[in-house]
């Protein structure tokens, strides 16, 4: 029961990030379209280490599902979800490395990297054309820098969390 109202507390939390996202004007800093922060991929991440896979899915599924709903439509739900599933498959790998090859920094940017080509990969399925495929080294470095600054974020929020002993890392 415990598990199940962490999750729900978890969807939520990565439902408002995707939405208060929409407000920070990134687009006037770094001007590349469709640029995100990523800020739901910490709720992602910390599924993945304090929770469990099983859990992280969960997260990632309903968080693309109820975002899409409430602030997208059916496209932004598919291109969600094959980013979202993209990193997280890359994250789950990378995290078993984690402490030997791998830290919160590269498994957080591989992520976003990883989300970054799912949607391109979207994309060109949807567009039937693989011409969009050029955007990608656009969004790889964007993503890579925008990795980094919610892994820092990660980094800090998985120490308070240790620290404190309210979850446990599995």
């Amino acid at each position: 029961m415990k598990k199940l109202a962490l999750n729900s507390i978890l969807i939520s939390l990565a439902v408002v990030l995707s939405y208060m996202e929409r407000f920070i004007p990134l687009d006037l800093i770094i001007p590349v379209p469709g640029i995100k922060l990523g800020l739901a991929n910490i709720v992602t991440m910390f599924a993945l280490f304090f929770m469990g896979l099983t859990s992280a899915v969960a997260v990632t599924v309903l968080r693309c599902i109820l975002a899409s709903f409430l602030f997208g439509g059916m496209s932004s739900l598919l291109y969600s979800l094959a980013g979202a599933f993209m990193a997280l498959m890359v994250m789950t790998v990378l995290k078993t490395g984690y402490n030997k090859a791998f830290s919160i920094l590269g498994i957080s940017m591989g992520g976003a990297a990883a989300h970054n080509t799912g949607q391109i990969l979207m994309a060109s399925l949807m567009m039937r054309n693989a011409a969009i495929f050029a955007y990608l080294p656009v969004l790889l470095m964007t993503g890579l820098v925008t990795g980094l600054l919610t892994a820092i974020i990660a980094v800090n929020l998985f120490s308070i969390v240790e620290k404190n002993k309210s979850v446990k890392l599995i």
